[in-house]
């Protein structure tokens, strides 16, 4: 794709247009978040309506991952067949649907069957929107990827209030999830209308059906992969920490939790201003360093005050660095969806391996030991956050719409 203007035939979005592309951004991110957060507070109602065990939950909760990772790598062919505006349309609604799905399923195959494709249809929008963002913080002239970041975890958590108050209240699960996706589809497909149509040029060669992560994008995604599995572990264990560890009650141990999920969403909506003061390298490596003491202070601490002190400087530290990535990946070679496709899938991947990989350390020395690990990983951000240097974005896309910001007609 290419940037509107390159051979004179079109006009580049103007400075309003723009602004209305990053406000639509930031919607579609919001509603993507939602969908999360609405699935993940149902998930108890999920496990009795299909009958399953501990041991089967897992597994199951296993394969949004594995669709992910297995549909990603398609996204670059999408966004070239059908052009970014439409491309996140089509991907954005599949991914609202797929919201019903899980809760139909009667039995572990089928359940497995549905969470595959609801995180097929998750990774795929994943990586249309966060190209599409990439392109329009380009575009903009400043950074904008943490805050569409912080956007996604302000939904998962308006999702999660929401699928809270309905599991409160007794709701089924499959009408909640039926009501939900109504409105979030109206709601992605109105926000979708806004953003950036970005459309690849007629000579430009198709990228392959399902194309191969580009070598660039994998130290950049080792980089995502530290800073998703600090985060994966602080959410998933941090309240099992703070009762088995420190001996706390099951109130303020889930307070944890929580407020660990607040931290990561205000610290990536104020992010893009530290980012665009001090640049994405001295950012993560700042980060990297942050999340590393707060490792630290969450293996030694003696008191529960002290352990969520810590959980709260890991999200600080790790909030920007998985958008960072994904901007540097876009900026890593002439196929964005490619590389960004290739950081998601290593990311999502870590975000599948940290909570069971917590878990096995655990059992062989102790969850103090576990958090050892991720306070290592945290320093690996500091260590390799040169990769994420900012580079000159390739030409992804060409405005399909180009009519003069003031006259409302075409140049």
């Amino acid at each position: 794709m290419r940037p509107p203007g390159e051979d004179g035939s079109t006009a580049a979005p103007g400075a309003g247009r723009l602004r209305r592309a990053r406000v639509a951004m930031a919607a579609v991110f919001c509603v993507h978040g939602a969908v999360t957060g609405s699935f993940a507070t149902r998930i108890p109602w999920i496990q009795d309506h299909a009958g399953l065990g501990a041991g089967s939950l897992g597994l199951a909760l296993a394969f949004p991952a594995l669709g992910a990772a297995a549909a990603m790598p398609l996204a670059g062919r999408i966004n070239h067949r059908l052009g970014a505006r439409a491309a996140l349309r089509v991907l954005l609604a599949l991914w609202t649907l797929s919201l019903v799905l899980p809760g139909f399923a009667p039995d572990l195959p089928a359940l497995c069957g549905a969470l595959f494709v609801y995180g097929a249809a998750s990774g795929l929008s994943d990586v249309a929107m966060n190209a599409l963002g990439v392109e329009t913080e380009n575009r903009l002239g400043r950074s904008i990827m943490s805050s569409l970041h912080g956007m996604w975890s302000a939904g998962a958590l308006l999702g999660s209030a929401a699928g809270t108050a309905a599991a409160h209240a007794g709701a089924d699960a499959r009408l909640h999830h039926v009501m939900a996706a109504l409105v979030l589809t109206a709601a992605g497909l109105a926000a979708v209308r806004g953003v950036l149509d970005l459309r690849s040029p007629p000579q430009a060669e198709a990228p392959p059906h399902f194309a191969v992560p580009p070598r660039s994008a994998v130290l950049i995604g080792a980089v995502g992969f530290c800073a998703v599995f600090a985060e994966g572990a602080s959410l998933d264990w941090s309240a099992v920490y703070l009762r088995d560890v420190l001996g706390t009650d099951a109130d303020l141990a889930a307070a944890c939790t929580t407020a660990f999920a607040l931290t990561m969403a205000l610290a990536r909506l104020a992010g893009d201003r530290v980012v665009d003061r001090f640049g994405p390298v001295h950012a993560v490596r700042a980060g990297g360093a942050v999340a590393t003491a707060g490792g630290l202070l969450v293996a030694t601490a003696r008191h529960p005050a002290a352990a969520v002190a810590g959980f709260g400087l890991i999200g600080l530290g790790v909030a920007v660095v998985v958008p960072l990535a994904f901007a540097a990946a876009a900026r890593s070679g002439p196929a964005p969806a490619q590389a960004i496709a290739g950081v998601a899938t290593i990311t999502y991947t870590s975000g599948l391996i940290a909570p069971s990989a917590i878990g096995a350390v655990a059992d062989a020395t102790s969850l103090v030991g576990s958090f050892a690990l991720v306070t290592l990983l945290a320093l690996g951000l500091t260590a390799g956050a040169a990769v994420l240097r900012q580079r000159p974005l390739p030409a992804v896309g060409q405005a399909a719409d180009n009519r003069d910001e003031t006259t409302g007609t075409r140049p």
